[in-house]
C-alpha cells in the first residue's frame, strides 16, 4: 500500500540532511518530500497512525517557523514486515527522493531500512524501533531517533529493584532483539549492585505459553520478576501471573512496555506492576498537558507515547528549519542544528547523544486504579551508551 499526498503552503516543512553530502535538497519555500515508512496496516496499525499523527500535529503548530516550505507526504505501509524494508526504502531513496524518512515501529524493520539509508543524502528519523544497533553499531551521521533504545527503559529497573531489597530475580522474555537487548540492560544494572539472576528464560517469539512457566517462577520464589513483553503477550503474561496468585506475593517489574497501551485488557491483574518507561500519559509536565489536549482536538482521541514520539520528530523537524531561518540547503548546517537541540517535549526537555539517541529521563510506574501512576524519576537525563558507535 503507498499513498502519496501534497500540502500546499504552510502547512508542514521536513528536511534533515546527512552531514554526509553538501548537495543542496531545499531552499527556503520550496517543496520537501517526505517520506512515511510505517505500518498502516496489521497488528502495528495503530502505531504507525499514531505516530504518523503526533509527527502532523507538531508541524501544524510549528507552521510560522516552516518559511512557507510545501510538504509532500509518500506514506509506505510497511505491515511490520522486516522483509520489506530494503525494496520500500529503495523507493523512497531512489524512485521518490525522500529529503526525510520517518520509520519505522518494528526494529527488524528498522535494520533493513538502515542497511538502505545510512551515509545517504536523506535523513532517517526513528520515531519508534528501539533496536541498540540503530544508535550502536549501525549509527550514523544522518540516523536520528526521537524514541528510546532497548537499553533505557531496562537498565534503570536493575537500581530501582536493589533498592527495594530485591537480591534474587527471575528474567524472562522473548528470544528476539527487544526482549535480550531488555534483560540484558536490567542485568548490568542489577549484577553491578551485587543482584543475582537466578533465571533467565528466553521464549520463541511470539509464544504466549505462559504458563508453565508462572509455574515455575511459584517454584523458585525469588524476590521479584523482571520481564519484557508488549501488546498481545503483555497482556497474556500479566494475566497468567495473576491467575497463579503471585501477584502480591512476588513483584513484578518491566520495561515500561509490559504496561503501555495494555492496561485495560489487563484489569485488575496488573495492578502494582512497576515499570520503567520514558513517558506516562498522567506525567506533571506542562507540555504534556497542551499536547494532549490539542491532540484530543485535532484527532478525537488522546495521544499515546507512540504519538508523543512522532510529535518529537515533526518538533526536531520544524525547530531545525526554524533556527536556519528556513534555508536547509547546506545539509552540514542541518545536521549540525539538529544534534544541537533541546527538544520541548511532553515527556520532559531532551537532547540528542552524540549517536542521535534521546538523552532522556526514564521514569519509575506503578500501575494504580488502571493507570501507570509515577512515583520517581528512576535515571535522569539517561543517555544510551552506543557500544559500537563510530561517532
Amino acid at each position: 500500500m503507498s499513498r502519496i499526498k501534497t500540502l500546499a503552503g504552510a502547512v508542514l516543512a521536513t528536511t534533515l540532511t546527512a552531514g554526509l553530502s553538501t548537495t543542496t535538497v531545499a531552499a527556503a519555500g520550496e517543496t520537501v518530500k517526505v517520506g512515511l515508512m510505517l505500518p498502516f496496516s496489521g497488528i502495528y496499525a495503530q502505531l504507525g497512525e499514531a505516530g504518523r499523527d503526533g509527527l502532523k500535529l507538531a508541524l501544524k503548530e510549528h507552521a510560522e517557523q516552516l518559511h512557507g516550505t510545501k510538504i509532500e507526504y509518500i506514506e509506505l505501509d510497511t505491515e511490520a514486515k522486516p522483509s520489506r524494508a530494503p525494496e520500500l526504502a529503495s523507493s523512497l531513496l531512489n524512485q521518490h527522493e525522500a529529503d526525510f524518512v520517518i520509520g519505522p515501529v518494528h526494529s527488524g524493520v528498522a535494520m533493513g531500512m538502515i542497511k538502505m539509508l545510512r551515509g545517504k543524502d536523506t535523513i532517517m528519523i526513528i520515531p519508534n524501533a528501539g533496536s541498540a544497533a540503530a544508535t550502536g553499531p549501525l549509527c550514523s551521521p544522518n540516523v536520528f531517533r526521537t524514541s528510546f533504545s532497548s537499553w533505557q527503559p531496562s537498565y534503570p529497573m536493575g537500581k530501582v529493584a536493589l533498592e527495594k531489597g530485591y537480591k534474587k530475580i527471575y528474567a524472562i522474555s522473548w528470544n528476539y532483539g527487544m526482549g535480550r537487548e531488555s534483560l540484558d540492560a536490567f542485568a548490568e544494572s542489577f549484577e553491578a549492585g551485587g543482584g543475582e539472576i537466578v533465571e533467565k528464560v528466553l521464549l520463541p517469539f511470539p509464544s504466549t505459553n505462559f504458563q508453565s512457566h508462572v509455574s515455575d517462577i511459584a517454584d523458585e520464589n525469588p524476590d521479584a520478576v523482571f520481564t519484557f513483553f508488549a501488546g498481545g503477550g503483555a497482556i497474556k503474561f500479566v494475566k497468567d501471573y495473576d491467575a497463579m496468585g503471585l501477584r502480591g506475593k512476588i513483584p513484578l517489574l518491566g520495561s515500561g512496555f509490559l504496561t503501555e497501551g495494555t492496561l485495560q485488557a489487563q484489569g485488575e491483574a496488573a495492578e502494582g506492576v512497576m515499570t520503567g518507561l520514558h513517558y506516562a500519559e498522567q506525567l506533571d509536565v506542562p507540555k504534556n498537558q497542551a499536547f494532549r489536549e490539542a491532540f484530543n482536538t485535532e484527532y478525537g482521541h488522546y495521544p499515546d507515547i507512540y504519538a508523543v514520539q512522532g510529535y518529537d520528530a515533526g518538533q526536531a523537524i520544524a525547530n531545525t528549519i526554524g533556527e536556519l531561518n528556513g534555508d536547509i540547503s547546506d545539509k552540514k548546517a542541518v545536521i549540525s542544528t539538529m544534534e544541537k537541540l533541546t527538544i520541548d517535549s511532553p515527556r520532559g526537555e531532551f537532547t540528542f547523544s552524540r549517536a542521535h539517541n534521546p538523552i532522556q529521563n526514564i521514569y519509575l510506574r506503578e500501575v494504580k486504579d488502571g493507570v501507570n501512576v509515577v512515583q520517581s524519576v528512576a535515571a535522569a537525563a539517561l543517555e544510551d551508551p552506543a557500544r559500537g558507535c563510530k561517532l
